[in-house]
């Protein structure tokens, strides 16, 4: 038999798709990396062609075993990670999708929610689900295709429609598709969709009646690390074990060994997610976070987390980038922030699709508030940046008030990690160590951790603690009373953000 050396994760993300072979001390051996369109069909929706990233997909396996110079033979498993709440729809008999995959970023179900709010309260299925009515989970995006999308309805209540977040799509097609391909989804990705029971794990059949979805398109919830099925020939990946899945989230947080209660995380990428584990029974939040399923191993039992979700924060370095000419490449806003001793005065605030965690406003659209004739292009990139540290730190101290635990450190993790004086403001605002490890890339890893697990290539958590390494640490320097300042000048400008959409302003 041909011994087992490496682990391969697929991660799924909004921008692009990603292959990255690791090895058993968890480092990187190869990557292979392909971005996706972004569609914006109008104001506020947010599309991807979910054939697109399918074939990408197998072009960057293809990519990342072409660099490592090896094959599937010694490969142990694959895991998959993948943008969560996005929303696939697709005929099973066909394999073709029925529409495009709703990005969790898209705010079409605005409206919707409104009024789903006004009848009965932001938080009326929190108990249940552990979410606020809000546009990000996947039920509004479901209920939106089979109301919009001519036929879809109908095929779905026959049974010849499938719903999957990435990570769904991504195993049915690498198992075969309409050839017999296995439609499951793990625990962490079902309880992003507002349809599943926290406490069951299992779909809630309440809930699927209100939002009038057809329970036979679901997808069986599995553990996070088990053996769902085996690669066929379209995949590249002939008999080899699909055996972890887990929201990019939940997977970032697994790669940063976070497993004994207390210990959080933040990802900075398009957005931010902040979580923290809370143990092996779900803690109901009263701050506006969304408590969540952080992962299940096999047969243990799961543990959960309470998650702060902030739409935009990369995504608003390649906004200046993109649609201000700004600067040529997103590294470059550090250089311009640097310019400048402080913000100015000025303050972004992003809401471009609403806020997310604590406030979960959709009717609020993105300012830049304090502005004067002095503030100059330096101040904005630093705004821009400071954003970031001020939301999550709205988060955290959510967190710290639902849990009941003081923050320690913060591990942090996701691209935004470059830049040091994101960093250096993020410690400063917290008033705790930021923490860096040596493998930046913990989404992806932690998806190979949780296949790993389930073949025996690792034997459980203790190789992830054992593998785990601090690259940078950030401790806190600024003075307090600025930093006290400056948040409650940040909060004020959030204010102006509320009540942008009405009935005036379709999106």
């Amino acid at each position: 038999m041909t011994e087992k050396k490496y682990v391969l994760a697929i991660d799924q993300g909004t921008t692009s798709s990603r292959a990255i072979v690791f090895d058993h001390s968890g480092r990187i051996v190869s990557v292979g990396q392909k971005e996706h369109e972004q569609i914006y069909p109008h104001a506020g929706w947010v599309e991807h062609d979910p054939m697109e990233i399918w074939h990408n997909t197998r072009e960057v396996v293809g990519e990342a075993l072409g660099k490592a110079d090896i094959n599937r033979h010694v490969l142990a498993g694959v895991g998959i990670t993948n943008q969560r709440e996005t929303t696939i729809v697709w005929d099973k008999n066909t394999g073709e999708p029925v529409y495009n995959a709703i990005v969790w970023q898209d705010a079409r179900a605005t409206r919707r929610c409104q009024e789903l709010i006004d009848d009965g309260g932001q938080d009326q299925f929190r108990e249940i689900t552990g979410e606020p009515i809000s546009v990000y989970p996947s039920a509004t995006k479901i209920e939106w295709i089979l109301n919009n999308v001519e036929g879809a309805r109908e095929k779905a209540e026959a049974g010849d429609l499938l719903f999957g977040t990435p990570d769904t799509w991504l195993v049915w097609n690498m198992t075969g598709g309409v050839n017999g391909g296995v439609h499951v989804t793990d625990v962490t990705n079902a309880s992003r969709t507002m349809l599943m029971d926290l406490k069951t794990l299992q779909w809630d059949e309440g809930m699927c009646k209100f939002f009038d979805i057809p329970m036979q398109m679901l997808p069986e919830i599995r553990s996070s690390s088990e053996i769902y099925g085996y690669g066929m020939r379209s995949s590249l990946l002939i008999d080899t074990p699909i055996a972890g899945i887990l929201g990019d989230q939940q997977a970032a947080t697994f790669g940063q060994a976070c497993f004994t209660p207390g210990m959080a995380k933040n990802t900075y990428g398009t957005g931010c997610f902040t979580l923290i584990n809370t143990g092996n029974e779900p803690t109901p939040s009263e701050n506006g976070l969304i408590t969540t399923v952080l992962y299940k191993i096999g047969d243990q039992k799961p543990v959960y987390a309470l998650e702060g979700s902030i739409a935009v924060t990369g995504s608003l370095v390649q906004w200046l980038r993109d649609n201000l000419r700004m600067f040529d490449s997103a590294p470059e806003v550090e250089k311009l922030a640097s310019t400048v001793e402080d913000n100015g005065g000025c303050y972004f605030v992003p809401a471009f699709s609403g806020l997310f965690a604590p406030y979960w406003r959709s009717d609020a659209r993105g300012v830049i508030a304090g502005l004067t004739r002095y503030v100059n292009r330096g101040h904005i990139a630093r705004a821009v940046l400071e954003a970031t540290a001020y939301q999550t730190r709205e988060v955290l101290e959510a967190m710290e008030a639902d849990s009941g635990k003081k923050l320690k450190e913060l591990r942090v993790d996701g691209g935004m990690t470059n830049n040091d004086l994101l960093m250096q403001f993020q410690a400063d605002q917290l008033d705790v160590d930021v923490v860096c490890p040596v493998v930046a890339e913990t989404t992806a890893l932690g998806a190979a951790y949780a296949a790993g697990i389930a073949t025996g290539f690792w034997n459980g958590e203790q190789d992830v603690i054992d593998n785990w390494q601090e690259a940078k640490r950030w401790s806190p320097k600024a003075d307090h009373e600025e930093n006290e300042r400056l948040f409650r000048n940040w909060k004020k400008a959030v204010t102006k953000t509320f009540d942008w959409v009405d009935d005036d302003v379709e999106n």
